[in-house]
């Protein structure tokens, strides 16, 4: 980890109260400057990335251990950052800790290949080795999950990292930099740097002793991104928005795939970048569908998120919950029509300061803002569709392409209709399809690079050739 080298702060502030609950160091450029150089000279000097493998999957098993030793901690911590429901938080922190144990495991499995030689007298042989210095920057949304994605598989690449949290959300990452020294990290391998504005995150992209960026965030910020990156040369892994899909047949179990879109929006307060917005259902059973989704969405909870019995929280920072307001404004504006929600939520207990927002429901056209514009909360719509063919291309009729799901009986059309999305992810007959050791990442402007899966581990490494001549006659090629 790396301290700020003078005395300046922001308020850290919980969005379901509004109170200040930590002061957070404002990084100057110097900050970002020191831990980049703590991470190159120790990834340099190869107390990381020259030590066997085994050691460092011993060392992020640690990490594993002590992350659910102090699960409850940092699940509150969370709650109280993000403004996330005690039990989302709570289902996170057995995600972070297998994130940790799977990449641990892939340290030791990171293989190069033997190849059949270009010539009888030569052996060829590829060894993959690590990319050096990742500069991750993670959103507000899944704070500690997120940086779990990006840290666990680059220390056990090999490289050295940067991490820089969301301005809003930085305790767990300032936490995770604490276990990861306990673990035995050494010190200048995982730096953490805060700040209240972008500036540091476009230092970090800029530094020209950054080797990779791993960013996770919105479409358009990941453009300047890659933008940014391309004058050094950096590797990049982008995972950015989505308006993913669900996708109900007719033969579906609407029972299962009603509480499945229920849960696909508003878990996390539909603040998730595969959170599935948009819910496509065949004519013959959409009313029955819309009108049980309705009905059933009315019993969500929505309330203090330190409440085991809250399913939705607060909304994470100001800008979100004005986006979301606005959106709603958007819908009313185009025609779409209200089922539910559209307002600021009523939390009892809640103080004017507390950032709540209802679930809300729209039935609107395909071409509608609200159904094809990522909003980023607790907002669902609902489009018809008449044949499978129809669906398909209202599904792919998007710049994004994150993950969806489709809900079917027909095992055949079921997976016929997965084969033709344009997604880097698609889950059927199930609202779960992110999961340690399944590759996650999406199409088209949803970003490029794959998260969780063990081709991860080759995006956080460089391949190198070694080519050994082993004839027994001495090479002379031209013959002095």
């Amino acid at each position: 980890m790396t301290t700020a080298t003078h005395a300046a702060t922001y308020d850290d502030r919980n969005p379901a109260t509004g109170e200040v609950i930590a002061q957070i160091p404002e990084s100057s450029h110097d900050d970002v400057d020191r831990a980049v150089r703590a991470a190159r000279a120790a990834f340099d000097g190869g107390k990381w990335s020259s030590m066997a493998a085994s050691r460092r999957a011993k060392i992020i098993n640690k990490m594993a251990a002590l992350i659910a030793e102090r699960a409850n901690e940092l699940m509150l911590t969370e709650v109280r950052d993000n403004g996330k429901a005690v039990a989302t938080a709570k289902g996170e922190m057995g995600a972070i800790v297998d994130c940790f144990e799977f990449y641990a495991g892939a340290a030791t499995k990171n293989y190069g290949e033997t190849m059949p030689p270009p010539l009888p007298t030569y052996l060829a042989n590829t060894v993959r080795e690590p990319v050096g210095v990742v500069g991750a920057i993670i959103p507000w949304n899944f704070p500690l999950l997120l940086a779990s994605w990006k840290v666990a598989p680059a220390l056990a690449a090999g490289c050295t990292v940067v991490l820089k949290p969301a301005p809003s959300t930085p305790l767990t990452a300032i936490e995770l930099g604490k276990i990861a020294l306990e673990a035995g990290v050494p010190e200048g391998v995982l730096n953490v740097v805060t700040g209240s504005g972008r500036e540091v995150g476009q230092w970090l992209v800029e530094h020209p002793l950054v080797d990779k960026i791993a960013f996770t965030g919105s479409t358009a910020t990941g453009k300047l991104v890659a933008k940014t990156a391309a004058e050094t040369l950096k590797r990049v892994t982008l995972e950015l928005g989505g308006k993913s899909p669900s996708i109900v047949f007719d033969d579906a179990n609407l029972d299962a795939a009603v509480a499945a879109a229920i849960y696909g929006i508003y878990y996390n307060a539909g603040q998730a970048c595969e959170a599935r917005s948009r819910v496509l259902v065949q004519k013959n059973v959409y009313d029955r569908f819309v009108a049980d989704f309705t009905e059933r969405a009315k019993n969500v909870r929505v309330g203090n998120p330190e409440d085991p019995q809250t399913q939705v929280g607060a909304i994470t920072i100001p800008e979100q919950f004005e986006k979301i307001r606005s959106y709603c404004e958007i819908g009313k504006s185009e025609g779409a029509r209200l089922l539910l929600g559209g307002e600021r939520a009523q939390v009892e207990g809640a103080n004017a300061n507390g950032m709540f927002w209802s679930v809300t429901a729209y039935e609107a056209d395909a071409s509608a803002r609200i159904a094809r514009e990522e909003i980023f909360g607790p907002v669902v719509t609902f489009v018809p569709f008449a044949d499978e063919a129809e669906a398909i291309a209202i599904a792919n009729a998007s710049e994004y392409g994150l993950s969806a799901s489709v809900w079917s009986e027909n095992i055949g059309r079921a997976n016929r209709v997965a084969r033709a999305i344009r997604s880097g992810t698609v889950a059927i007959n199930t609202p779960y399809a992110v999961f340690p050791g399944v590759p996650f990442g999406g199409y088209k402007q949803s970003g490029y690079g794959r998260e969780l899966g063990i081709e991860t581990m080759r995006l956080y490494s460089e391949t190198k050739s070694v080519l050994t001549y082993i004839g027994e006659k001495p090479l002379n090629p031209f013959g002095v």
